[in-house]
């Protein structure tokens, strides 16, 4: 098994950053879009006239819209209208997603999963942390599904940078009953929280997820004021690695139990229920985004 030498986390992530190419910017819609939407000077007005300059773009958010995922009444046909329906947030996600999901080709990361495999597990995450806000009616919905989208960039990162460690990885996660981060930095020389947390600053995406990315197999390592959004997407990404379709080696050792939830007084009840429900929740939404 191939040993990474141990160098300064700082160091490690870099370097890497250096190395990545095809997925090192953002297409620059997506990236307007989201400098549009977290800058509170900003009207509807803004991201429609980005929006409408893309007619592919266009075309993907409302075939979003008009799926049961967001389940709106009659056929929305105008951005405009889905601004207004949805709200500026709903609609940055959906361009995000857009753009996302063609960075994950269908390489094959190891064994049985491919990237596209870890785009679904990204995007189940996502659905799910937003059905975990709904259900215990905390109001970060929105941030949830984007934050569950986003919380595994890093394996992007190695899976360009460092594949033949990578697979070695995830080959050794099958069969090693060690968390998946630490094989990480044994093998590839740092796990995919540092990368993620990287780019996801290099891609200028809102705080609250970059803190996802840097502690989603850890919240309980921040501070209770800190840790509500990061402890959803545990949450989200534990019951999806037991019950998902996706990539699953990150997650599937961890446990509800560990996520530190009683300490955030969230509902025990709720968590179980969507974990049940998660087929039915997962049918409904994933294929669109796919």
């Amino acid at each position: 098994m191939p040993t990474a030498t141990l160098i300064d986390p700082r160091v490690f992530v870099a370097e890497t950053l250096k190395k990545v190419t095809s997925i090192a910017t953002l297409p620059e819609v997506t990236a307007k879009i989201i400098r549009t939407v977290e800058d509170p000077r900003s009207s509807a007005a803004n991201l429609h006239k980005i929006i409408s300059h893309d007619p592919a773009l266009v075309a993907r958010i409302l075939k979003v819209v008009n799926s049961a995922f967001y389940g709106l009444p009659g056929q929305i046909a105008s951005i405009e209208r889905a601004i207004v329906l949805l709200g500026l947030n709903a609609v940055k996600n959906i361009a995000v997603a857009a753009s996302l999901g063609q960075l994950f080709r269908g390489v094959k990361m190891c064994e049985g999963f491919t990237a596209k495999d870890l785009w679904t597990h990204c995007v189940e995450v996502g659905v799910t942390a937003r059905e975990l806000a709904r259900q215990m009616k905390l109001p970060l919905a929105d941030e949830a599904f984007l934050a569950g989208m986003i919380h595994d960039l890093g394996l992007l990162v190695s899976l360009q940078v460092y594949p033949d460690k990578l697979r070695a990885a995830c080959e050794t996660a099958k069969t090693d009953a060690r968390h998946f981060c630490e094989l990480e930095r044994e093998i590839v020389g740092g796990d995919h929280q540092l990368l993620g947390a990287a780019l996801a600053e290099q891609w200028k995406f809102p705080r609250s997820c970059q803190l996802v990315a840097a502690y989603h197999h850890r919240p309980t390592a921040l501070a209770e004021d800190a840790r509500l959004l990061v402890t959803i997407v545990y949450l989200a990404d534990t019951i999806c690695a037991h019950g998902g379709k996706g990539f699953n080696l990150t997650a599937f050792r961890q446990s509800v139990a560990e996520s530190g939830h009683a300490d955030l007084a969230l509902d025990a009840d709720v968590i179980e229920r969507v974990r049940v429900n998660l087929p039915t929740t997962l049918s409904d939404s994933t294929s669109v985004f796919a």
